[in-house]
């Protein structure tokens, strides 16, 4: 291991730890990153954004797969649609691709407000996008499953992505339904896009999936770890009476957990910037508390339904925190490189992270 790895590693593993912070102090975010951590064999963020930069290239297509519904207000939550827009401000930064959202028709109008904060073009269709710079596009994805097949060879047939990343991303279980965090059936309110996601897959895309339940599109990687700690997510435990819990039943290739779906996204974002040196790629606490308003102006709520600037129960001042705590450590550590190169060539030499 070099110095320079080394500190891509901790540098990762810092993002990894902010991103699963617990406030709440339940434990979840914790149950899920002991499988995963295990699962990847090094920090989640880093693992997943040297991916990026290995793949993804000028103009390339990064698919962005995203939106749950909630049931009692029938309304898109912040959580997931927020990071996703940040994420393709990041992409374009940092490759020049062209994200395109794929999300339920409910985040449209959140997905057009916040495009005007992120800086960047919205248009409907590949080619629009593709013709233009500084620019995504978002396509309505169906809640039929009977036109989930053929839209996704549809849009396929526009261009292939280079990756594709999806961020609470409605994901069915082991019988075909989807559920919300407390185990009830959500299925007529979400988009049927595990198709879509496991086309890509087949076609050998890169993928990568962030989640904070296990309900979600891509966390079926460590569904034996959900169905045995999880509440509600093994087989007849959940609260709607059909039996396959609400554990997502794809997987992704690589995956991202966290206490909260956009924290796991930020730290994602983070990591790419300190890879590719620019600070910028990662938005700062005020682009933050610009996207929150945005969202809840635009219609979505949190966790709890309130149409307040909030994700998951977790406040404008929280999420602020986390990003600007995100922003410190990939500031701090390229200013030591020189400074403190005897203290890393010590540690090396003493060989710990090598049997890590």
């Amino acid at each position: 291991m070099t110095q320079k790895e080394l500190t891509a590693y901790n540098i990762g593993q810092n993002l990894d730890d902010l991103a699963n912070l617990d406030p709440r102090g339940y434990g979840v975010c914790r149950i899920l990153y002991d499988a995963a951590r295990r699962y990847t064999g090094e920090p989640l963020s880093m693992h997943a954004a040297k991916l990026l930069c290995e793949t993804v290239k000028e103009n390339d297509l990064v698919y962005l797969m995203t939106g749950f519904v909630l049931l009692d207000n029938k309304a898109a939550e912040t959580d997931g649609i927020v990071s996703t827009m940040l994420l393709a401000r990041a992409l374009v930064l940092a490759f020049g691709a062209k994200p395109v959202v794929i999300c339920q028709h409910e985040n449209l109008p959140a997905v057009e407000a916040l495009s005007r904060v992120v800086g960047l073009h919205l248009y409907t269709s590949i080619e629009d996008l593709r013709a233009n710079p500084v620019s995504m596009a978002v396509f309505p994805f169906t809640k039929d499953k009977a036109e989930a097949e053929p839209q996704a060879d549809a849009l396929l047939e526009q261009g292939l992505p280079a990756a594709v990343v999806a961020i609470e991303c409605p994901g069915e279980n082991r019988i075909g339904e989807y559920h919300n965090s407390v185990g009830k059936r959500t299925t007529p309110l979400e988009a049927k896009s595990d198709v879509l996601f496991q086309k890509l897959q087949k076609a050998g895309v890169l993928n990568i999936a962030i989640g904070d339940l296990g309900n979600e599109l891509g966390m079926g990687t460590i569904a034996e770890h959900l169905d045995r700690y999880i509440p509600r997510a093994a087989k007849g435990t959940c609260e709607c009476g059909c039996g396959g819990g609400l554990a997502a039943r794809v997987g992704a290739e690589h995956i991202i957990t966290a206490t909260v779906s956009d924290w796991g996204c930020y730290a994602l974002i983070a990591a790419l910037a300190f890879l590719c040196g620019d600070m910028d790629i990662l938005h700062d606490a005020s682009l933050e508390e610009d996207a929150l308003k945005a969202a809840a102006r635009s219609g979505m709520v949190d966790m709890y339904g309130w149409t307040i600037p909030a994700i998951d129960g977790f406040d404008l001042q929280t999420n602020k925190a986390i990003v600007t705590m995100m922003r410190e450590c990939i500031r701090y550590a390229p200013k030591l490189e020189v400074k403190c190169k005897i203290w890393f060539d010590k540690t090396l030499e003493l060989g710990f992270f090598e049997e890590k």
